[in-house]
């Protein structure tokens, strides 16, 4: 489960960010993570509490933006959204394409106090 291994890798970055702000504590994060990102988000879900205990996130309330995978044949130019990553193209159903998002995983914003 490397849903964990996120977790714990965006308290790092929260971390840093608190640190380089001098702010006292994080009141809120917003994440970004694409739909191709190799996230289970029942996954993160069940192990974000336990990634959070005891640091700058814990109490912090989380907010998830879910950004779905769009990608461009480059047969066709057709752009189309995709629901998994060898998705081919709906209209002519070449499998040349390129990802236009859907793979994002960042850390979009922090609230702090």
């Amino acid at each position: 489960m490397h849903e964990l291994s996120v977790a714990m890798g965006i308290v790092r970055i929260a971390e840093a960010e608190l640190r380089n702000s001098g702010a006292g504590k994080i009141d809120k994060i917003e994440l970004q993570i694409g739909t191709l990102a190799g996230i289970e988000f029942e996954a993160l879900d069940f192990v974000w509490p336990m990634a959070v205990r005891n640091t700058v996130l814990e109490g912090a309330e989380r907010e998830l933006e879910i950004i779905t995978a769009c990608g461009k044949c480059l047969e066709c130019d057709h752009e189309y959204e995709m629901q998994k990553l060898y998705d081919p193209c709906p209209l002519c159903r070449s499998n040349l394409r390129g990802i236009i998002r859907g793979r994002e995983l960042r850390v979009k914003a922090l609230e702090v106090t």
